[in-house]
């Protein structure tokens, strides 16, 4: 917080030789903002994710550490990079899984749906910034309600913490983050059950998706594309342990 007001990078504190005793103009309410449980992302207006920098703002999730995951298994999984050209990100936010995958395969081309307007706006400022405006197409809507054709890679990250939990996240995601992006219904997986049957229809034959999911979900997500004529390629753990990325591809013949 003190290197954002006062201009620097956190590296740059290690050279700075101002007054030791110099408190810069904002950085009396940044503090009781943090010690009012504000997250240090929003304080700051940015958070870095994979190798990007992204604004964030209270429109949307903070990008996580556990969702790099999500990238960390598509690299796994196709590591060609000529072999993805077409990316879907559902719920994109801040633009996050999208960005991050266009930045690692420098041919392919890829849509960001949000139900929220200023999530859109966001993800677009981001994807400018981080020069992919001219690869990434954000669209504000329900899903993937309004979208034909096939994708090679569809990423996701819905809402999956069951409602009945929402009230005991800690004050940094439960006060300031977007409920809608975080109320995956009674038992958090709603947004999976209304998913499974759209993933079927708008991935390639050979194409891939990724979701993210809550602990303990895994095995369930899996049985649930399993019914939507999905099979179970993998998952990936993220850096706790917690299987936090389950891989789907469309059912083979041979699977059915």
């Amino acid at each position: 917080m003190l290197a954002h007001a006062l201009g620097l990078e956190p590296a740059g504190l290690l050279a700075f030789h101002g007054d030791a005793r110099l408190r810069p103009d904002g950085y009396e309410e940044l503090l009781a903002r943090r010690a009012a449980r504000e997250p240090l992302a929003f304080l700051i207006g940015r958070q870095g994710f994979w190798t990007l920098d992204l604004a964030v703002s209270p429109a949307t999730l903070i990008p996580r550490a556990d969702s790099e995951t999500l990238i960390e298994a598509l690299i796994l999984a196709r590591p060609d990079r000529d072999a993805v050209r077409r990316v879907l990100d559902l719920g994109t936010g801040t633009g996050c899984l999208l960005l991050a995958a266009l930045s690692e395969y420098p041919h392919a081309w890829g849509v960001g749906i949000d139900v929220s307007a200023a999530a859109c706006r966001l993800a677009a400022r981001n994807a400018a910034a981080n020069g992919l405006a001219e690869r990434a197409t954000l669209l504000c809507g329900d899903w993937a309600s309004a979208l034909v054709g096939r994708f090679d890679v569809i990423l996701g990250n819905p809402p999956y913490i069951p409602e009945s939990e929402l009230d005991g996240l800690m004050p940094e995601v439960g006060r300031h983050e977007p409920r809608r992006a975080l109320d995956g219904g009674p038992d958090g997986l709603g947004a999976y059950r209304h998913l499974m049957p759209v993933l079927g229809q708008l991935l390639h034959p050979d194409g891939l998706a990724i979701l993210e999911v809550g602990a303990s979900q895994a095995e369930t997500v899996a049985l649930l594309g399993g019914a939507a004529g999905l099979r179970l390629a993998s998952m990936r753990s993220d850096l706790g342990g917690i299987a936090r990325a389950v891989l789907l591809e469309p059912a083979r013949a041979e699977d059915r």
